[in-house]
């Protein structure tokens, strides 16, 4: 559903807490003045509880000149007319509404994924205007991946957001780096925290230790999406039942080159191999992103696409170069080989891959012998069934295999 806008019929009024006290800048009041130039006499400017539209031109006088009661402002009770130094004491008044009008019109503008975006972090399609305003006034804090955005007004109504890891969450601005240009996240998504190049800029590896403590609206939005490129973009178009899938089919037959080789994988074969593939690279903790994309469109897969909030709208290039090298992979002829393991070492292989596949080899203490994936007990394996070559001592059991190597 789309958007309201900040003009739209007003909410719900309830036992909301008091908003903090609003100066109103003249920048604003400047913008209603323009908006209302904008309009015809009569058509009303709506704000959250009240309206303020142009006096429609009278003939009070008799004298066949036209007059202007300057500005008409109506709140549910009969319509005051004011003169546009009573018009600035009114608003005035209302400030909280009007740099709320200001903020998302003037500031912010445009009807699209900035927008939605900025008015979902602090759940302006909600909540009143002071009940968002109070919030504001402690601190408005919201997740996206593995961000933390904290949104905030100041005494003029403007709105400053806080964007860092989630990690370094109530960490003093100052124990952090800070930076104050947006296109500074570019370097900051790079490289995880172990100096690795991050070919998934949506894995969640991203790195800590930084900040933006005081981005305007516009900033805001353009180091989100700088940190996660179009993923705003994508999450507005779900909203709004525009997101446009391309589904695995659909994206392999149109892989060409060296690429061209995975639509052979689809030869008669079904599509367990789509499911091994999402299951490990679309998993939640490979990818924050929520996969939409199936095996086609009368086809989904039997593996959960995950709970991100941001949707995944066609396998991305890391899943296509993988599912290239693994179709090269699948297209070997298997063969039976016979090993001799204890149970125990049946179940330490099984560990390894596991420890692997999760990641967690760092995690594993090398004193901890009793875990499978330990270090000394990798190297105690691989000292028992290698032989001089490096090769697991393996036996095919067919003769002829070993005959056609």
């Amino acid at each position: 559903m789309p958007e309201p806008t900040a003009d739209s019929a007003d909410p719900p009024q309830g036992d909301d807490p008091e908003p903090p006290e609003i100066d109103l800048p003249s920048d604003a009041f400047d913008a209603v003045l323009d908006a209302l130039a904008e309009r015809d006499p009569g058509d009303p400017l709506r704000f959250e509880g009240f309206s303020v539209a142009r006096g429609e031109e009278t003939d009070d006088e008799g004298d066949g000149e036209s007059v202007s009661d300057e500005y008409v402002l109506a709140d549910g009770d009969r319509p005051t007319r004011l003169s546009e130094r009573e018009l600035h004491a009114a608003l005035s008044e209302r400030a909280p509404a009007v740099t709320d009008w200001y903020v998302f019109e003037r500031v912010v503008g445009e009807f699209g994924p900035r927008r939605a975006f900025l008015r979902w972090l602090e759940d302006a399609n909600g909540a009143t205007v002071a009940a968002r305003y109070a919030a504001l006034a402690e601190g408005i804090e919201r997740a996206w991946g593995e961000l933390r955005i904290t949104a905030t007004v100041t005494d003029r109504g403007e709105r400053r957001y806080d964007v860092r890891h989630a990690d370094d969450a109530g960490v003093p601005v100052d124990e952090l780096d800070a930076y104050d240009d947006p296109l500074d996240a570019r370097d900051l998504v790079t490289f995880d925290e172990k100096g690795r190049y991050r070919p998934l800029k949506t894995a969640p590896s991203l790195a800590g230790d930084w900040v933006f403590p005081d981005l305007g609206p516009r900033d805001a939005y353009e180091a989100v999406e700088t940190i996660y490129p179009a993923t705003v973009a994508n999450w507005h178009r779900e909203r709004e039942g525009e997101l446009d899938v391309t589904h695995w089919r659909e994206a392999m037959e149109r892989q060409s080159g060296i690429y061209g080789v995975i639509k052979t994988w689809d030869r008669g074969e079904g599509y367990e191999h789509v499911n091994w593939v999402a299951e490990a690279c679309c998993d939640d903790s490979q990818c924050l992103k929520r996969r939409e994309w199936e095996y086609d469109d009368e086809t989904d897969l039997d593996v959960d696409g995950g709970d991100g909030v941001f949707p995944c709208r066609e396998p991305c290039s890391v899943v296509v170069s993988a599912a290239r090298k693994w179709t090269r992979l699948e297209s070997e002829v298997p063969r039976t080989y016979e090993f001799e393991l204890t149970p125990s070492e049946k179940e330490q292989v099984e560990d390894i891959i596991d420890a692997v596949a999760d990641g967690r080899i760092d995690e594993i203490r090398e004193a901890d012998t009793k875990e499978g994936a330990n270090r000394y007990r990798a190297r105690f394996l691989r000292a028992k069934l290698f032989d001089d070559e490096g090769n697991l001592g393996g036996v095919p059991t067919d003769p002829d295999e070993e005959d056609e190597e």
